[in-house]
């Protein structure tokens, strides 16, 4: 079959589609012909080499964490009820010796899942929109509870027209929050306005917070920051007396820095990635459906941005670190 492979790390251009044997689905794995890929950021560090502190991955490897398809083999102890189920899921390791144990994940035809990682893509909801919210979905909603969006209330969010940030502009507006989108370009603008945002500032502008103290009133009662490292960092200032301050993200290969004197003085609830896994025992599995639910019933919509087949992967890595791509990236074989 088809796939990605990163023979070592370094730009976009050591992603390379080559032919490399078929993965075999394990105990509790099922095989699955791919439909999507989904490209995330992280991809992109990873192949880089900066992610390895997090994620002790090594070449040769093909990337990708999450894909869409139809079940085509299950494994041993594994429901066969799964096959020809379409879904989507994340990849695990496949089985095998030499060859075949290189780690192929989502960049390829066909890809091997775990069976406690699969999601029924529901009717009415198709494949690439149920990928496009598999992961960012799940994320969003984290971010959802973790914000505590109100109605009326002020949310900044950073990152807006990003795979979460874009669902995340959809969520507080469904709650009846007042949501200022911000990003970079008057084409993502456009697009924040689309989703739902109620005003919008461009971030590459030099008075982008003096714009946010203006338009709230002395600061957001709440900020979602997807960006991270400086622009995180100086969302913070942003955040109103007693509000929340949630960040995520790290396009920027770093997470914002908060300081938490000035956060415990000011009164506002500081939370970061590590701080959003549900307390009540909900998995992401169970996020995935209530977001594809939430899809099914018109509610929530992902905006996929760019599709590109398996051998333009590197063309795909190129665009999300130039910031070129509103929304999801996702490669079909």
């Amino acid at each position: 079959m088809r796939a990605v492979r990163v023979d070592e790390f370094g730009g976009p251009e050591v992603l390379v589609a080559r032919e490399v044997p078929d993965p075999r689905p394990g105990p509790g794995q099922v095989l699955v012909e791919v439909t999507g890929a989904n490209v995330m950021y992280l991809d992109t560090l990873i192949r880089s080499g900066r992610g390895t502190d997090h994620f002790p991955v090594a070449p040769p490897y093909v990337p990708g964490g999450g894909v869409s398809g139809r079940v085509v083999e299950a494994g041993p102890e594994t429901d066969q009820a799964w096959l020809g189920a379409e879904v989507v899921g994340e990849t695990g390791p496949p089985d095998g010796d030499g060859e075949a144990s290189v780690p192929v994940n989502g960049y390829a035809e066909r890809a091997v899942l775990r069976q406690d990682s699969l999601v029924g893509v529901p009717e009415g909801v198709g494949a690439h929109e149920a990928l496009a919210l598999m992961t960012d979905g799940a994320t969003a909603l984290l971010l959802e509870r973790a914000a505590r969006f109100t109605p009326d209330s002020w949310v900044l969010v950073l990152a807006a027209t990003g795979g979460a940030g874009s669902l995340t502009v959809q969520l507080a507006r469904l709650a009846g929050a007042r949501v200022i989108g911000a990003a970079r370009g008057p084409e993502k603008l456009a697009l924040a306005r689309e989703l739902g945002a109620e005003e919008v500032v461009d971030y590459s502008e030099p008075d982008w917070l003096e714009r946010v103290g203006k338009i709230t009133g002395g600061g957001a009662d709440v900020v979602v920051d997807g960006a991270g490292g400086v622009l995180g960092t100086a969302a913070f200032a942003a955040t109103a007396d007693g509000g929340r301050f949630v960040s995520y993200g790290t396009p920027s290969g770093e997470f914002a820095e908060v300081d938490d004197a000035e956060a415990g003085r000011r009164g506002i609830t500081a939370l970061g990635l590590f701080d959003l896994e549900p307390a009540d025992g909900t998995g992401k599995r169970d996020l995935t459906r209530l977001i594809l639910e939430e899809a099914r019933a018109g509610r929530i919509r992902p905006h996929v941005g760019l599709t590109l087949p398996l051998e333009r992967a590197a063309e795909a890595h190129g665009a999300l670190e130039g910031r070129r791509v509103l929304g999801k990236a996702l490669l079909v074989p």
